[in-house]
């Protein structure tokens, strides 16, 4: 995503209370744009303009970045096809797993899985085929910066503790995904107005059910725990069968119920104040 240039701390604390997809005084567009069946239509629709561009010479994967326009919008989108498996990968924090896949797939099972939730943290997305290649297409986060270049930066946010909140959420989210990439801090994208999004989900949605030793935590969303309480298993089974094996969905559903289980544990240690928020 965007580097935020030129933007000190003191802009990055003034702008915590605006919205993403809200205008700046620019007049141009910063954070998600379209929300809901709004932008799956204009994902689908759109019509693709100019040439594609490569972004993120660090991404396997080759995703590019296309602009889109209905008319009366020009809006830009990261378009990506990759779906390959790996009997082996090695991931940047040195952890290697086998039978890793790779796949855009996954991309749009985040969003359609974080759309049911009711969080709002996946950027929108769709299938879509552009020129000989179908893949996933997903809003580009406008105006931001990777978690990773804001601690490089030292930029600190005007409310930690919703800020670590924020962090925390996607991190149980992502355990929800078996998120084998979860360690990159350049998935997680941060916005002026300092929302974090989710993206580049294509090495989730493990088939192993094992939660991820690496996002354990004892304080979780109380929203997303109650989300995960009102899953009906045979619904999310009929919603992600064009995205997901049959193996993949079944360990969601499992990670589902381990997440559960884990959280009435540690409300039974700790009690639900000090582990819900």
């Amino acid at each position: 995503m965007d580097n935020l240039v030129g933007v000190t701390l003191c802009v990055l604390l003034s702008v915590a209370g605006a919205g993403a997809g809200e205008l700046a005084e620019s007049g141009t567009v910063v954070g998600v744009p379209l929300r809901g069946e709004q932008a799956v239509d204009f994902l689908t629709h759109a019509e693709v303009v100019g040439e594609p561009e490569s972004f993120d010479q660090a991404a396997i994967t080759g995703p590019v970045r296309v602009t889109l326009t209905d008319g009366s919008r020009t809006l830009r989108a990261v378009f990506k096809h990759e779906d390959t498996r790996y009997p082996e990968f090695r991931f940047s924090d040195g952890r290697e797993v086998q039978q890793a896949r790779d796949s855009y797939r996954h991309e749009i099972a985040a969003y359609e899985l974080d759309r049911l939730l009711g969080l709002d943290i996946v950027p929108p997305c769709v299938e879509r085929k552009i020129g000989s290649k179908t893949g996933s297409l997903c809003f580009w986060v406008e105006g931001s910066m990777t978690e990773a270049e804001r601690r490089e930066k030292g930029l600190q946010p005007s409310d930690p503790k919703r800020y670590k909140g924020q962090l925390r959420e996607i991190e149980l989210f992502q355990q929800l995904i078996a998120d084998l990439d979860y360690s990159d801090l350049r998935n997680l994208v941060v916005d002026e107005s300092l929302r974090i999004h989710k993206v580049d989900s294509s090495m989730a949605f493990d088939a192993d059910p094992d939660l991820l030793t690496g996002l354990y935590s004892s304080r979780l969303s109380r929203r997303l725990i109650r989300a995960l309480e009102t899953l009906d298993k045979k619904e999310l089974n009929e919603l992600f069968k064009p995205w997901l094996h049959k193996d993949q969905r079944g360990s969601l559903w499992e990670r589902r119920n381990r997440i559960l289980k884990r959280a009435k544990q540690l409300i039974a240690d700790y009690g639900e104040e000090r582990t819900l928020y």
